[in-house]
């Protein structure tokens, strides 16, 4: 005889459907939730279009399962309600959803205190705010343009006591990197200038019949201040941007923190001998250039204008004098040096990126031009002003 079988569990209740539905008006709004939202794709209604301000309570004393979907959809629908007029009361909710709700909801404003101000447009700045700022960007690029130099001052000052990192390998380097490579194109560029000057030159004094003054015309122009000048322009595209190039590199890949953690002074070892190297190779590419600009400036006028070769000769070292050829050389001179020291100037202190690396080259051109023509003109009205 088998024995009666025991009372047997009682199968689970289907899960209720998931329902949702706003009630209430004027002030106090109810969301009640009920069922098993655990797995449902849909979502809770959209607030009501007359929810501004007053209570909201969160019935869901009937929900049986949630799950993140349903958190989100619990969210989306409260954030979008202003807490500064609509208060929450979610007490009904489980724990571990009260919790999400606490981190996600932005927080009520305090009762006692003002209320926060709402977020601005974002601020944009008229024209005198940006002239105010680009003024102070300028003023902080002088700056630090002024402590560089003062830093190849002081490194040019240690190496006439005999203390600087300077190499005379380095040196010799630089010198055959900024000279001599540089011939083909300075030969090439004062060629061309000699033809301008001397054509356009020669194309006005033939309107008053005074061929014989190109010789002049030629010679003092170019040897005084357009080879200097030319010379000086070539240099800063392709000695200056080198500088910066090879320079901006080392900081990118962290060589100059490298020789300043061995107690190697970057300017020493860096800057100065690429400044000396400019410093001694100017003059002779300002002379180079003033010599070819002059002999080609020549050849246009015996072969277009019927100037004779002697006449041309006689009366261009005639005009030759040493004061000319002097401020040549020195404005050459001072051309090279601050194309040198644009160079290093931005090199050093180029960003750690390709990039910037990029940036300070072209920088470096810019500022190298820039300096150029201001020493240019305050050269020029120092030796009109002395008679020189």
């Amino acid at each position: 005889m088998n024995p009666s079988p025991g009372p047997q569990p009682a199968p689970p209740a289907a899960s209720a459907e998931p329902q949702a539905e706003w009630t209430g008006a004027d002030g106090s709004w109810t969301l009640r939730v009920a069922g098993a939202w655990q797995g449902h794709d849909a979502g809770l209604p959209a607030a009501p279009e007359g929810l501004r301000q007053g209570r909201v309570i969160v019935a869901a004393q009937e929900l049986q399962s949630w799950d993140a979907r349903f958190a989100s959809s619990l969210w989306q629908r409260l954030s979008t309600l202003d807490r500064h007029q609509v208060t929450f009361e979610l007490d009904s909710l489980p724990a571990g959803l009260q919790q999400i709700l606490s981190l996600a909801l932005p927080p009520a404003p305090d009762a006692d205190g003002p209320a926060p101000p709402r977020p601005r447009r974002r601020y944009r700045p008229g024209w005198v705010t940006a002239l105010g700022q680009r003024a102070t960007a300028w003023w902080a690029d002088g700056r630090l343009s002024l402590e560089f130099i003062g830093e190849v001052l002081l490194s040019f000052g240690r190496l006439l006591r005999g203390r600087s990192d300077l190499r005379a390998a380095d040196l010799a380097w630089q010198v055959d990197q900024t000279g001599p490579r540089s011939v083909p194109i300075v030969s090439l560029v004062s060629m061309l200038i000699g033809i301008i000057v001397a054509y356009m030159g020669a194309a006005q004094l033939q309107r008053f019949g005074a061929q014989a003054y190109i010789a002049e015309l030629v010679t003092v122009g170019v040897v005084r201040e357009i080879a200097a000048l030319m010379t000086g322009v070539i240099l800063a595209g392709r000695v200056g941007a080198a500088f910066a190039a090879q320079l901006g590199s080392m900081r990118a890949n962290e060589e100059i923190d490298a020789l300043r953690t061995m107690g190697v002074d970057p300017v020493d070892h860096l800057v100065l001998p690429r400044v000396l190297a400019m410093l001694l190779v100017s003059p002779l590419l300002t002379a180079y250039a003033a010599l070819v600009g002059v002999m080609v400036g020549g050849l246009v006028a015996v072969a277009i204008y019927g100037v004779a070769p002697a006449e041309y000769v006689f009366k261009s070292l005639r005009a030759l004098t040493l004061p000319h050829v002097l401020i040549g050389l020195l404005k050459g001179t001072v051309y090279a040096v601050l194309v040198a020291l644009a160079g290093c100037r931005q090199g050093l202190n180029a960003g750690r990126s390709a990039q910037a690396v990029g940036e300070a080259t072209t920088a470096a051109v810019v500022q190298a031009i820039v300096w150029i023509v201001v020493a240019a003109s305050l050269l020029t009205v120092v030796f009109q002003r002395l008679d020189w």
